[in-house]
């Protein structure tokens, strides 16, 4: 009998722990480096390789030795180990150990146009993302002549070309969000300098 109570007693305290961990908030999306971060690349042991360099145009830092390494796009620990990789493939250490931290962040916006009630340039959270519908909530809402229907988004991709996702947004207001359009999914959470487009509706 006892050792039946101490079998359930092990379950409940097993299920009372799973229970806490799917309760758990989720994790901030992970900050991906873009052009114009300043960063603090710091090497372990040696000063003089050390530095604070800004993200160019072509989503690169220049770092002594190595000269331009791409991190744009990476997270601090994927730009880590990027650089890390880059002196220990040029046999300049053999162990590096890599430190990236955020100098200053580059300007994190977005901007909604057309039918809004209050169109113009929002900022982004620094570890976070803002939906279609948080954007449009924040300009005010939809004016009465808004096609919501057919919400544009005007993306520039990492390889510099330009994309255009149309969006259901007046489904997701009504909560009909599982009859998603193609892309929408992938869409839903802006990117810093993405172009909102609510036309108007054609009466």
């Amino acid at each position: 009998m006892k050792h039946l109570l101490s079998l359930l007693c092990l379950a409940l305290a097993a299920a009372t722990t799973a229970a806490a961990q799917n309760a758990a908030p989720a994790k901030a999306q992970a900050y991906a480096i873009r052009s114009i971060d300043q960063l603090r690349i710091s090497v372990f042991g040696e000063e003089d390789l050390s530095t604070i360099s800004r993200v160019d145009a072509k989503g690169t830092v220049n770092l002594p030795l190595v000269g331009e390494i791409k991190v744009a796009g990476q997270t601090l620990s994927e730009a880590e180990r990027t650089i890390e990789g880059a002196y220990r493939d040029g046999r300049y250490l053999r162990k590096p150990q890599v430190t990236v931290a955020i100098e200053a962040y580059a300007p994190r916006e977005v901007s909604i146009q057309g039918q809004v009630k209050n169109p113009g340039r929002y900022p982004l959270p620094i570890e976070a993302s803002i939906s279609v519908l948080d954007l449009v909530t924040k300009a005010g809402g939809f004016t009465d002549t808004a096609q919501g229907t057919a919400v544009k988004v005007t993306r520039i991709m990492p390889d510099g070309t330009t994309r255009v996702i149309t969006l259901d947004v007046e489904r997701l207001i009504k909560g009909k969000s599982n009859a998603k359009t193609t892309g929408e999914n992938e869409s839903l959470l802006l990117q810093p300098d993405d172009i909102v487009y609510v036309p108007e509706r054609i009466i």
